[in-house]
């Protein structure tokens, strides 16, 4: 198909968004990948700032030892919601709507290949969180359990309102198949021609594995979700051992959901960082192939190290050790694709604007929480770290310094093809930098709490903590009011400002890897000239 052939897809395609309903109607009809793109990332934001809250009322209470403001039970409310909203409302939610936004421009599409589900796909996720919720608002509380709710705290002492936390999950993994599904048919079906496996972008190659996990675990959940509510309500006895259950088996479950989901969450981390690098290196990314099959790699391996949550369970030895090494394994991969980055950034003609810093900060304290990750992975070793802040900190410095800094770079690189205007480049470094010296702040003495023996998830802890638990709650707080300075960042460029050009980043290498090229940046919908 020829270039003046994609236009008139192109502009048929922008005559009928424009003869859409206007107003809110509009946003409820649409099936435009650009706007349910801007809407899943609008409320994934929502969602950030919502499950912020919520770590603030946990920060406030652990700011010294004792029982200050709120109730033992709330304070497990807030720590159960709290990693809810963060991982199905923020994270997951942000990168599908990069998805939706990138993923058809990168391949020359005109739209995503199923609109109408796209739009429903979004459309019901309001409604489960609403229902998540409102849940606090119940008699007897919201989920209580923990964000993994391990039997039998999610089924023999819970609240009532567990039937709607069952519900509202549900509702969020029937959300990540349809748009998984969608995912996959518009990357297969739809690519320009030429554009050959071998040329996707690595945004749209980390996608696409992350969808077929996506499809792979949500089943997972539901059943786990299933089991859970029907021995809460229904006298079944899966997960308890009076009637012949097994409440260890219901955490083999889970994790084999888990797992796979933290890769879930990180793997379009890794197209985010891969598209930005070569750009502000004006550089071609190093080792296209290897980054593919380590991201491939990595996925295959989310399926083989479960258990290693499980080490304290009791299981054998033997079980042990083959945890213990699988997980050792998939450091390998991920650390090809360190490597590959920081490869691509030697000696490029770099340049440091607000993505590239992001960028930066990712490589190095996802690597941070990466080098926790593979002491965890150490059985001996996990049996003290186990349910102690050393874990907190871990998956902290994956997913706070991981996925959501991948999320702002990205927010920060196309911003201006989004919008046609130039951020504020001196806000936008504020911003980085405020960030940046927070959230180590935040979560770097949560290391030494864990490995002093300070447990996870408990409202009050030992004097000898009190310090260091102070200096941990003035980061958490600093680091949200940070995020403030973002959203004046994204309110202020839609407004208006420097108008972007065609090559607002002056890249000039190896960019058939991303979007950001100066040839197809003149028009949002021309796909890029396959070579």
């Amino acid at each position: 198909m020829s270039t003046s052939t994609h236009d008139t897809i192109a502009t048929a395609h922008d005559d009928h968004h424009h003869g859409a309903p206007k107003g809110l109607m509009r946003w409820l009809l649409t099936t435009n990948h650009k706007d349910i793109g801007s809407l899943y990332l609008w409320f994934s934001f929502i969602m950030f700032l919502t499950g912020g809250a919520m770590a603030m009322v946990i920060r406030a209470e652990l700011f010294q030892p004792g029982l200050q403001l709120v109730e033992p039970n709330f304070f497990n409310q807030m720590t159960t919601v709290h990693g809810l909203i963060m991982v199905f409302g923020a994270v997951m939610p942000a990168f599908t709507g990069l998805a939706n936004w990138l993923i058809p421009m990168m391949i020359g599409a005109p739209d995503m290949a199923l609109p109408r589900m796209n739009n429903w796909s979004f459309w019901i996720l309001p409604f489960a969180f609403t229902m998540l919720l409102g849940t606090l608002f119940m008699e007897g509380g919201g989920p209580n359990f923990g964000w993994t709710f391990y039997a039998p705290l999610s089924t023999t002492y819970s609240p009532d309102s567990t039937a709607l936390f069952v519900f509202s999950i549900h509702i969020m993994g029937i959300s990540s198949i349809m748009g998984a599904i969608n995912v996959i048919v518009t990357i297969v079906n739809m690519r320009a021609p030429g554009m050959t496996w071998m040329k996707l972008p690595l945004f749209v190659w980390t996608w696409l594995i992350t969808a077929f996990l996506l499809i792979a675990v949500m089943p997972v959940l539901a059943g786990a979700v299933t089991m859970v509510l029907t021995d809460k309500f229904f006298g079944t006895s899966f997960f308890d051992a009076a009637g012949g259950g097994d409440p260890v088996m219901f955490q083999h479950i889970f994790w084999f959901f888990g797992h796979p989901e933290v890769y879930i969450m990180i793997l379009p981390s890794f197209g985010i960082i891969s598209a930005i690098v070569p750009t502000f290196s004006r550089k071609k990314l190093f080792g296209y192939s290897s980054m593919v099959y380590a991201t491939a790699s990595i996925a295959v391996l989310s399926f083989l190290v479960w258990a290693h949550h499980m080490f304290t369970t009791g299981m054998p030895v033997f079980a042990e050790l083959f945890f213990m090494y699988c997980t050792m394994l998939i450091a390998v991969p991920t650390g090809v694709k360190v490597f590959n980055w920081v490869a691509t950034m030697w000696r490029g003609s770099m340049t440091f604007e607000t993505p590239m810093l992001f960028a930066v900060a990712f490589i190095i304290l996802f690597t941070i929480g990466g080098f926790s990750g593979l002491m965890l992975a150490i059985t001996p070793a996990d049996f003290q770290y186990h349910d102690t802040y050393f874990v907190v900190a871990h998956f902290h410095y994956v997913l706070v310094t991981g996925a959501i800094f991948s999320i702002m770079a990205a927010a920060y690189y196309w911003l201006p093809k989004w919008t046609g205007n130039m951020y504020n480049e001196t806000l936008g470094k504020w911003h980085f930098w405020c960030s940046v010296i927070s959230v180590n702040v935040l979560f770097f003495p949560m290391h030494f709490l864990g490995l002093a023996g300070m447990p996870r998830r408990i409202p009050d802890y030992a004097v000898q903590f009190a310090d260091v638990n102070q200096i941990v709650s003035i980061g958490g707080f600093a680091f949200g009011l940070s995020q403030f300075i973002f959203l004046a960042v994204v309110l202020k460029c839609i407004k208006g400002g420097k108008p972007a050009g065609d090559n607002p980043w002056q890249a000039t290498e190896g960019l058939e890897w991303t979007i950001a090229s100066p040839a197809p940046y003149h028009s949002f919908t021309t796909p890029p000239e396959i070579k």
